[in-house]
């Protein structure tokens, strides 16, 4: 359920034939880093970070040692894995990176509210130390990692909407399933 908010958005594609030099200059800094991608080859390499606060990040998975240098390279010190399909424990260690692997399938059905609850507790406890930063993700960062960050946000004082209006501001891939949403919101209130 994409709300439509960020059709003016400027969308950073490989092969889009914008000079990315003029690209650059579209973007904040902090936002051009996360949306460059570095082509060799013919192969995509590089992290899809979209950082949503200063200390929170978004993106996509991280499948590889390379990747894992890289996270580890852009000050991030806990991750929390939502992606069923690949545990970043073993890549992490090396990097003295802690690791949530919290899997979840994208399937479009109702999440436990455990699930939420390992995921908010491993990000606060990991945001109370100076100099933290905490990278959500999944296998590509549009429903389960923005999910999660949902969820973390709101338990941290923002409102749902005003979470999900920052989230897909930052990252308009972002997309919030109905049922996904419910499913925060059913855990929040459990919290209560």
């Amino acid at each position: 359920m994409n709300r439509g908010r960020n059709a003016g958005a400027l969308s950073i594609s490989p092969g889009s034939g914008l000079p990315w030099r003029k690209l650059l200059d579209a973007f904040p800094k902090q936002e051009a880093r996360a949306a460059k991608t570095v082509r060799s080859r013919g192969r995509k390499i590089g992290m899809d970070i979209t950082w949503v606060t200063d200390r929170i990040g978004v993106g996509g998975g991280i499948w590889n040692a390379e990747n894992m240098a890289a996270v580890a390279r852009a000050g991030i010190t806990h991750i929390i894995d939502m992606q069923i399909e690949f545990d970043d424990t073993p890549l992490a260690k090396a990097h003295g990176i802690a690791v949530c692997w919290n899997p979840v399938d994208d399937d479009f059905e109702p999440k436990e509210a455990e699930v939420f609850e390992r995921g908010v507790e491993f990000a606060l406890t990991a945001l109370e130390q100076r100099e933290t930063k905490v990278f959500i993700h999944c296998a590509a960062g549009v429903h389960r990692a923005p999910m999660m960050t949902l969820a973390v946000l709101s338990v941290m004082g923002w409102t749902t909407e005003d979470a999900m209006d920052l989230i897909e501001g930052r990252r308009p891939v972002a997309d919030f399933a109905e049922v996904y949403v419910r499913s925060v919101e059913d855990y929040l209130k459990g919290r209560g």
